[in-house]
């Protein structure tokens, strides 16, 4: 009790060093911020998170003479809070909630925006890395469309099921079902062709299962309940394949306002690498997305060995083309922190602190 009591009257005297600092303690309905008790009358208000009432909260804490403000990452509430308060001049600290429990100090006796809006005002807290408007931007779309692709793999699944059914192995023959050879196939089984020798000649001539083990796969049990499944599946599939397509449009646009590299060409210099450079298969089509890095990085990533054009465009979405808060290839930038805002694992992996 002792050390405890110690231990709190230390962190109580730590010198402030925001004056003008504000905790918010985030959730999905509902907002408690904490000002300065000199600030006003009521230091601690609440706010619903209606956009009219987080505006109401942006011209208190203005009132207040607010210019720094502390928040939780909490899962994706914090965007709308964090994009008005920002829009209004006034800084966001967004501080991963993990950190924030690894404070030294208790927060029994006070509530957790006042909590937090202390230790910001005496300097213990550390914004996380959240890159400028536009890469935010592109990031989200670029989230949305793996979103897509995962979703367009749900139907890929329901397509191998229904040929299961049917006993139709073509897609254990094939590499990928939803290449040219594939797609041809299935559009020709829904117009009704059961000769699987004139099936089998569908397919492409760099397919290197042969003709008669082609034909054998898709010697099955037609049945019309599967192939009425097979149909929804595969236009399902081809559903989400035109939205990939409309939101790859989408990226090129917001890519092609980013500002070009000082240090970049007018073409991107000559591969070293042995093997020539190749696009992966969930990789955008409708433009050259690594010469368009290039241009924006100054540098062609995919000279390092095991970064692809995708993997680029991951570090372009979540780190932007500004390397200069990265002190050193090992070393953490100021105010790094690891804030989760709901994305996927793939994107969190990137980097054991991932920004937000």
């Amino acid at each position: 009790m002792i050390m405890a009591t110690k231990r709190r009257k230390k962190a109580e005297d730590l010198p402030v060093l925001h004056p003008d600092a504000a905790g918010i303690d985030v959730g999905a309905s509902e907002l408690f911020v904490a000002v300065p008790a000199d600030r006003d009358s009521e230091p601690v208000r609440s706010y619903p998170t209606f956009t009219r009432d987080l505006h109401e909260l942006a011209d208190w804490l203005q009132s207040c003479g607010i210019r720094s403000v502390a928040m939780e990452s909490t899962s994706v509430y914090w965007i709308p809070v964090y994009q008005i308060l920002e829009a209004r001049g006034i800084e966001v600290f967004l501080v991963n909630a993990h950190y924030l429990k690894n404070v030294p100090g208790r927060k029994s006796d006070v509530s957790d925006c006042q909590w937090i809006q202390y230790l910001h005002s005496v300097g213990l807290l550390r914004a996380s890395f959240r890159p400028p408007g536009p890469i935010c931007a592109i990031r989200s779309l670029w989230r949305h469309r793996g979103s897509l692709i995962e979703m367009a793999a749900e139907h890929i699944l329901h397509i191998q099921k229904s040929l299961d059914q049917m006993n139709l192995q073509i897609h254990r023959v094939l590499s990928d079902i939803t290449g040219v050879s594939g797609l041809r196939i299935l559009d020709a089984i829904l117009a009704g062709n059961r000769d699987s020798v004139a099936l089998a000649q569908l397919c492409h001539a760099r397919v290197k299962s042969s003709q008669d083990t082609v034909a054998k796969a898709l010697e099955g049990d037609y049945r019309e309940e599967h192939i009425f499944a097979l149909k929804q599946s595969l236009e399902s599939f081809r559903y989400y394949q035109r939205l990939v397509a409309e939101v790859d449009q989408e990226i090129e646009a917001r890519l092609k306002g980013l500002e070009t590299s000082a240090a970049a060409q007018a073409e991107p210099p000559a591969r070293t690498k042995k093997s020539r450079y190749q696009r992966q298969h969930h990789e955008p089509t409708s433009f050259d997305m690594r010469s368009e890095l290039y241009r924006i990085f100054g540098v062609d990533l995919t000279e390092v060995p095991g970064i692809s054009g995708v993997t680029a465009h991951t570090i372009l979405c979540e780190i932007g083309p500004d390397l200069s808060r990265f002190r050193n290839a090992s070393a953490s930038p100021p105010g790094w922190a690891c804030a989760q805002n709901g994305k996927s694992a793939a994107a969190r992996s990137c980097s054991p602190r991932a920004a937000v």
